[in-house]
């Protein structure tokens, strides 16, 4: 029997169109670790779709931490922060988060995604504006949508572009720069000099979304604003324990003012489920870790600098990517979707990047890099991936 719903949704098939040519590539069975190399449906390959940036996530300190944790608090803490959900290791957490990034105070919450959607509305409201990077992550466009302040979208890393949108805003509004500070699709990182010189010059507030470069860039993975010596000009960095902290949640470090408000007012804190005490545990044996010993951090670098090379010896297209996430444009959905389908098939993991989530142009594979990997494995894959890109025929010039 038919439903609503079932009417309002039978007509979009896009997935099973994918379906039909056996080249759909999501949601994807993992039976294992996310090491350097996953069993996926029984099928052994090499893992480059990963965003463990430095291979922690089978790290045996982490795994015992996650154990011991569950064994004192339980699996779940039943509840918001605000309301049951708050241990001594979430303080612990926070204070010691705050300390890693040079911050006054630090707030949790229960993802990268609810960060920006839990900030963006309530720091700017009606009368305020918003700008924000046409590339920055998704979340953070949503949490833009929830907020009453004006959006105003600028090039992507073109300071020229944000200076005309600023030069138009009145001079007494609040203004909100909020960007990412590593780009999760194109692997480049964000000009913030250039933002924060701006910022002064027309009275704006900067944050800086650091999902992808906590662990990776900056004094012992300390990101993108430690890694310009400019902590004190950002206002606001947010981001995940889902990558470099082997985890889950988020987190947004401020001053202690900035982090009571939000505390108190920001409502995908107050009312959304606080972090698993597993989870807790896992990113603070985690920062152990990356406060302890930057060689996972440094093994990162030499891995990416190497995959850079040998990509671009080979032909391909790597667009402005200087960090671990390597983009490999094919700019046609199609074949971005056959040539994920050939690597898997031949030992190679690797996500598709498609419209709508980019322009059928900017279609890539995002080839992610590990601090677990070895140049072996990177030579495979980039030996793999260069023969089946022959055979789809991206190197084909009009």
């Amino acid at each position: 029997m038919s439903t609503i719903l079932q009417n309002k949704y039978s007509n979009y098939r896009e997935p099973q169109k994918v379906k039909e040519l056996n080249l759909y590539p999501f949601f994807r069975n993992i039976q294992s670790g996310q090491d350097a190399e996953v069993m996926v449906e029984g099928h052994k390959v090499l893992m480059f779709g990963s965003n463990s940036y430095l291979g922690l996530t089978t790290h045996p300190k982490i795994k015992e931490a996650a154990i011991e944790a569950v064994k004192k608090y339980g699996s779940s803490l039943s509840g918001s922060r605000y309301m049951n959900g708050t241990s001594d290791k979430h303080v612990e957490l926070e204070d010691r988060l705050a300390k890693f990034l040079g911050k006054e105070a630090v707030a949790l919450y229960s993802t990268g995604f609810q960060v920006n959607i839990g900030v963006l509305p309530t720091v700017a409201g009606k009368g305020d504006y918003i700008f924000l990077d046409r590339l920055n992550h998704a979340s953070i466009f949503e949490g833009a949508k929830l907020s009453a302040a004006q959006s105003v979208v600028f090039r992507h890393n073109n300071m020229e572009s944000l200076e005309q949108k600023l030069s138009k805003t009145p001079a007494d509004a609040f203004k909100f720069i909020v960007v990412d500070g590593v780009f999760s699709m194109e692997g480049n990182i964000v000009k913030l000099p250039e933002i924060v010189k701006l910022a002064k010059k027309y009275n704006a507030a900067v944050m800086s979304d650091c999902a992808h470069g906590i662990g990776v860039i900056g004094d012992h993975g300390r990101g993108t604003s430690n890694h310009f010596g400019l902590t004190d000009d950002v206002d606001i960095i947010g981001g995940t324990l889902s990558k470099s902290f082997a985890s889950l949640g988020g987190f947004c470090a401020s001053d202690a003012d900035t982090i009571n408000y939000l505390k108190h007012s920001s409502k995908s804190m107050i009312f959304a489920a606080s972090i698993t005490p597993a989870s807790i545990a896992s990113a603070l044996a985690a920062l152990d870790i990356m406060e302890t010993d930057d060689s996972y951090r440094l093994k990162l670098w030499d891995n990416t600098h190497y995959t850079l090379k040998v990509m671009n010896e080979l032909g391909f297209d790597t667009g402005a990517s200087e960090t671990p996430i390597i983009p490999i444009f094919v700019r046609d959905d199609l074949k971005a979707f056959k040539l994920t389908k050939m690597l898997f098939d031949r030992g190679v993991f690797v996500n598709p990047v498609v419209s709508p989530g980019v322009s059928p142009e900017d279609s890539l594979i995002r080839f992610s890099i590990m601090s677990s990997h070895t140049h072996e494995q990177i030579d495979r894959a980039a030996e793999i991936l260069h023969k089946a890109a022959k055979e789809v025929g991206l190197f084909e010039t009009a």
